[in-house]
């Protein structure tokens, strides 16, 4: 027979431990550990990383792996209209809408093995868990492989209804535009619509990740509550001034875009960091025109992006820059124009699925602490449509996106129980 958690009723904000005093399953580490392995076997590379990056034959072949692992987990498995491969258990309630869990296996070029696999593959463990041990659930289950989360978080957007058709044209990291790479893995681009969900569809979502930073690894913390994912906006600012001779004109007398361009960089530094608080700029990107060496740069075009969990906050620094930057520009002969070209909004977790993950870690004798999401995430994708929540694990030295990144098997585990425990708790208390 069966055996269920109690139905709660998310009014009653009921702690984890008063269901989790009734037997509860451990996922089996060595049994995840050893997927974790196998995943590297698609697009692993001779310098140790991974080129498994969306659209490819690598990122085929996995998928077909993971729903092989998915339907011994007694899911049914298949391939969305965006590419996203989705393994699906019943629920006992009728009428309830999904759990889901999931990330991304998706790589950056020669990027690591942990970055989304470790949700993926933690998602599964879970699924096979809750098999093994005959544990059913009110709310059905879904465990969800997002497509092409490096390029753009594709797939799941998808599932917000947030893509434009003009972006199927768009060529992702590998050598197929994202239309045909839906294709590819078995989806079919031209129906996408059909994957939009509103809210009431899904009952919540929870994401095991990787930090992808260094705070958990330097303060020696297993997991990490996550209290939100950052917003990120994007500008293109460009700097005329006047090309001409670098040898006959005199210093006093330059419109030099460059010049200007380097002291607003600057500057952009000292706005960011002159207030306490979490809030990151970066410049990341400049090109100086016409580019030679022997020639006072007429137009210098460089990349800001500002990132933080309040977008107010953002747009109030962005306002300051652009103020400040006016400014250097008229006085050093030059004009300045901003053109903002890509937005994230920041995302909010849910207080309560914070509050399950925090108890889940406190139970099973784990230490953890809350803490922003600095980087984008498939979670950010569902905000509006559910209840969202991740957890994070730790990264070693803080490196991803490179053949070094690392998370050690014991606190893959850990983030698997926390998981684990942390969607009984959601089916629990989630209507």
């Amino acid at each position: 027979m069966k055996r269920r958690f109690a139905l709660l009723t998310l009014l009653t904000a009921a702690p984890l431990a008063l269901f989790a005093q009734q037997e509860s399953p451990r996922i089996d580490g060595a049994r995840l550990n050893a997927s974790m392995q196998e995943m590297k076997s698609f697009g692993g590379n001779a310098d140790g990383g991974s080129d498994r990056v969306a659209y490819s034959s690598h990122n085929v072949d996995a998928l077909a792996y993971l729903a092989s692992l998915m339907r011994d987990a007694g899911l049914a498995t298949h391939i969305d209209v965006a590419g996203n491969l989705v393994g699906h258990r019943d629920g006992d309630v009728e009428g309830l809408a999904p759990v889901v869990m999931g990330s991304h296996i998706d790589t950056v070029p020669n990027g690591g093995h942990y970055d989304g696999i470790v949700g993926v593959m933690s998602a599964i463990e879970v699924a096979r868990t809750l098999h093994d041990a005959g544990i059913s659930t009110d709310h059905p289950l879904l465990v969800v492989v997002w497509s092409n989360e490096e390029g753009g978080k594709t797939g799941s957007r998808s599932w917000k209804g947030d893509i434009a058709e003009s972006e199927l044209e768009l060529v992702a990291l590998g050598e197929r535009n994202m239309g045909d790479g839906m294709r590819y893995l078995g989806g079919d681009p031209a129906r996408l619509g059909q994957n939009r969900k509103r809210p009431g569809d899904i009952a919540g979502y929870v994401e095991l990740h990787v930090e992808q930073g260094a705070v958990l690894d330097r303060n020696s913390i297993a997991i990490g509550v996550v209290e939100g994912i950052v917003g990120i906006r994007r500008w293109n600012i460009t700097l005329t001034g006047f090309a001409n001779h670098a040898g006959t004109t005199p210093m006093d007398q330059r419109q030099d875009a460059m010049y200007a361009a380097a002291l607003i960089i600057a500057d952009i530094r000292r706005i960011i960091t002159a207030e306490a608080g979490t809030q990151v700029g970066t410049v990341g990107r400049i090109e100086a025109f016409p580019g030679a060496p022997n020639v006072i740069p007429g137009e210098v075009v460089f990349s800001l992006e500002i990132r933080d969990l309040e977008m107010d906050k953002v747009g109030s620094l962005f306002d300051r820059i652009q103020r400040s930057g006016a400014a250097i520009a008229e006085k050093n002969g030059t004009s300045i124009r901003f053109d903002q070209y890509y937005e994230s909004p920041a995302a909010d977790t849910d207080a309560g699925i914070e509050r399950l993950v925090a108890d889940a870690a406190k139970e099973l004798g784990l230490s953890s602490m809350p803490m922003p999401s600095g980087a984008g995430h498939d979670a950010q994708s569902l905000k509006d449509v559910a209840p969202i929540g991740m957890i994070f694990v730790p990264s070693r030295e803080g490196i991803s996106h490179a053949p070094t990144e690392f998370t050690s098997p014991d606190e893959i585990s850990n983030g698997a129980d926390v998981l684990l425990k942390t969607v009984l708790g959601m089916d629990a208390l989630l209507q």
